[in-house]
């Protein structure tokens, strides 16, 4: 503060840099890309066990005998744990409905289920003991599809369903159906002058983190566990872990360790509750780490799909209406699959107006094995489907397939099928008319005046072909995506700030139990922090239980909703700083009664610049904290019968231009470039904005051309759990990817803000295909596209 108490004008040099609108560095990112960062399985503690798990070879079994005798006998053992050793009633779990067993009880539903588990003082001890349980199996008939799940004498996964769905289904081993009904869609199917029709197939997908599951509990002295562990969503393994342990949920500590992606694999339990259990049965931190073949079984896996769609238009390029009807298999477990035939019927008939449709989802429980989130979750399946009938109705028509979608593309006020109005900017038209304009990758790149360069061809350094009968496609494709969870859900985050001095410096403290599993959280949250508080120094404490809950990273909400609870703090301990400040130096000019007052630069300012104090002065030696929620506006459940409601907070679009070079004597394909427009509401930070939209689109190529975890359809068991069998998209593999951002603000958001993660993955997917397909002529009506769809020796 001057002296003589005349304010100074706050300079340009001295504002507060790395906050919203810049490309802040990542804290972590060297960390990473060196080697050195801690991930889960780096966990250690001195005089740990291992944990290992039995898995069920087969998919559907009685449990006859389980022997453990040998087990047990093994010199390092420390505990053998069955069903029957579990320590309360609470015995399932799941994230809403609880059909999922810690270990398995009288039958196994899946390949790969947990049936026992083992704690030894070496991991090889851990798994030569689990060998050696002995379990007599039954073979009981697999419900692998929507025909043997359905059929009047089909067996039941689970028997004696109680859960709210129930009421709703026609059969007990349908997990759940929305139906979306809106005007009349037969008297507009009469109406229409061209009808096409569709029948495609989406495959199972991995999320292919690289990080395996992993985690490491520590039994604590008042008879509770610390659990240090790679999440999505800290508060939800709370709650489903404390009921079995039989423990209050303040006993049960977690906190987060080091992520290696997740893509919502990880939103479901996986080992949490299993090493809990043996911490706590042996006395002795237990850390247990799944190899890549147990990571397959591991975790939940994206719904593959079957989809039936009928589209008509008028002569014009009109669309008139949409019939749809989408079966997801849930395989044996719940998981998130009610919550993703919301999306999917919420979202089948992609960005366009139509003003008739009749929309039904269902999943299915089979034996097949469990599936749940995964980036996209629902929308991702249906935009590969009404994506290809726009291409099909385009060529109908005889119209451009982008002139086509953007006749019908939604702007802000169009009405959704599900009857809720678009109240924020949806600019469908501009992205396509942009992601169409830019620049296309030169013809034939892989000439030079030395010869073919393989590696610009299709099948690359296999050496395939040298340009012979290589034909290049272009193809377009976009999607919309909700943003947040919905349908009625409570969606909220908690955070903590603490602004003090430290050094003779102001520093931020904030502190969330919001999942950091890449996608750069943490680095906003300091922008924020910045933003707001106007301090150079800010500190992010490590997530964990101690803070109430910042909900699952997940649903591409966490910008949106803990960013948003960040902001909202921030704001609350600017107040408690100002008022800190009226009445310790409000005399000293009348600015601090009268004047906009704001933090920046460290300092206190009037909305035109003049420095009234330094924050410094202000705080002294108080510190001023504040823990606060913050909640979305409400959105509404989708009627059960006609799937009308306010079902989603936000909406998301992205569109898509694939160009890509197809050896059709081979069947290989070479994407040459990804172009991606997207409206991103507000770019909190632009570099990592970028890098979300090429790793969703990368996502999304990947289930086009190559991901795919194949089951046996007669024993429902998993032929290709490993990364030499189930390819994902290498450095070789992707391609350009040049990235057009659209920032048109969103009121209702923070900052205007529009959650990323998502909607190009759902996009590039159809636009791979469309690209395929245009370059060879073929029809292409599953995920992914294999060699031999394309040479006609499938």
């Amino acid at each position: 503060m001057p002296t003589n108490g005349v304010p100074t004008r706050l300079t340009q040099g001295s504002r507060t840099r790395g906050g919203i609108g810049e490309s802040t560095l990542r804290p972590d990112g060297v960390l990473k890309v060196t080697g050195e960062f801690a991930y889960s399985s780096d966990l250690w503690h001195e005089d740990m066990l291992w944990g290992q798990i039995l898995r069920s070879p087969v998919a559907h079994a009685e449990i006859v005998s389980i022997d453990i005798g040998e087990a047990v006998a093994t010199p390092g053992v420390y505990a053998v744990l069955t069903y029957d050793d579990l320590p309360t009633r609470v015995r399932n779990y799941g994230l809403e409905i609880q059909d999922t067993p810690v270990l398995a009880h009288g039958k196994v539903r899946h390949h790969g289920e947990p049936v026992a588990l083992v704690a030894a003082d070496h991991p090889e001890t851990a798994r030569r003991a689990a060998a050696r349980i002995r379990v007599e199996y039954r073979d009981l008939p697999v419900v692998t599809d929507e025909a043997s799940a359905t059929a009047p004498d089909a067996v039941l996964v689970h028997e004696g369903r109680a859960d709210h769905h129930i009421g709703h289904v026609a059969h007990p081993n349908i997990v759940h159906r929305q139906p979306v009904v809106r005007g009349d869609a037969d008297a507009a199917a009469r109406r229409a002058d061209v009808v096409v029709r569709g029948d495609y197939v989406f495959g199972m997908q991995d999320q292919a983190f690289l990080g395996p599951e992993s985690g490491l509990a520590v039994p604590e002295e008042d008879g509770g566990v610390h659990l240090y562990i790679a999440t999505q969503w800290l508060h939800s393994d709370l709650r489903q872990i404390a009921p079995v342990l039989g423990l209050p949920e303040e006993k049960v500590r977690m906190t987060l360790a080091g992520v290696g992606g997740a893509f919502g694999g990880r939103e479901d339990l996986s080992m949490q509750i299993h090493a809990c259990l043996l911490a706590l049965r042996t006395g002795k931190p237990v850390k247990m780490v799944y190899n890549r073949f147990e990571s397959f079984f591991g975790h939940v896996h994206r719904h593959p799909a079957r989809l039936h769609y009928e589209h008509g238009a008028t002569r014009d390029g009109k669309l008139t209406h949409v019939r749809c009807r989408i079966v997801l298999d849930g395989g044996a477990y719940a998981s998130a699959s009610p919550a993703v035939v919301g999306n999917a019927a919420s979202l089948s008939v992609g960005p366009y107006v139509v003003e008739d449709v009749d929309i039904e989802a269902i999943a299915l429980y089979t034996n097949n094995p469990p599936c749940g989130a995964m980036r996209g979750f629902g929308a991702v399946q249906a935009c590969f489907a009404y994506e290809a009938q726009m291409d099909k109705l385009a060529k109908e028509l005889g119209l451009d397939p982008v002139e086509f979608r953007q006749r019908n593309a939604m702007e802000q006020g169009t009405v959704m099928p599900t009857g809720q109005r678009v109240d924020s900017p949806a600019p469908v038209a501009e992205l396509l008319r942009r992601v169409k304009a830019m620049p296309m990758p030169p013809e034939r790149q892989w000439e030079s005046s030395e010869g073919a360069d393989v590696r610009a061809l299709p099948g690359g350094l296999s050496n395939t072909t040298h340009g012979e009968g290589v034909v290049r496609g272009v193809g377009y494709a976009v999607g919309i995506k909700n943003v947040g969870f919905s349908e009625g859900f409570d969606d909220y985050s908690t955070a903590r700030v603490r602004l003090e001095v430290v050094a003779g410096e102001a520093v931020a403290t904030v502190h969330t139990a919001m999942a950091e599993v890449g996608q750069g959280g943490v680095t906003v949250h300091a922008q924020i922090a910045r933003t707001e508080l106007g301090v150079a120094r800010v500190t992010i404490d490590p997530a964990d239980t101690r803070v109430g809950s910042a909900g699952s990273t997940s649903a591409s909400r966490q910008t949106y909703v803990t960013g948003g609870a960040v902001k909202n703090s921030c704001e609350l301990v600017r107040e408690k700083v100002l008022e800190l400040g009226r009445r310790r130096l409000g005399t000293y000019h009348p600015a601090w009664a009268h004047a906009e007052l704001l933090l920046e630069g460290g300092k206190v300012v009037t909305d035109a610049g003049e420095v009234l104090a330094d924050l410094v002065d202000v705080l002294g030696d108080d510190a001023v904290e504040v823990e606060a929620e913050w909640r979305h506006r409400p959105t509404e459940p989708f009627d059960l019968r006609t799937g009308q409601g306010f079902g989603h907070v936000q909406y998301s679009f992205a569109a898509h231009r694939a160009v890509v070079e197809v050896d059709t004597e081979l069947g290989m394909v070479k994407v040459v470039e990804l172009a991606c427009a997207q409206d991103v509401g507000k770019a909190l930070n632009p570099l990592s904005a970028v890098g979300q939209i090429q790793g969703g689109t990368v996502q999304g190529l990947g289930i086009a051309v190559m991901e795919e975890i194949v089951v046996d359809p007669v024993t429902a068991k998993v032929r290709n759990p490993s990364f030499t069998d189930y390819l994902i998209p290498t450095i070789l593999d992707t391609p350009t990817i040049p990235v057009d951002v659209l920032e048109l603000a969103d009121d209702h958001a923070p900052y205007g803000l529009r959650g990323i993660g998502e909607a190009p993955t759902l996009s590039s997917t159809p636009a791979v295909l469309a690209a395929i397909r245009a370059a060879t002529g073929l029809e292409l009506t599953r995920t992914p596209v294999r060699p031999e769809h394309l040479t006609g020796t499938a």
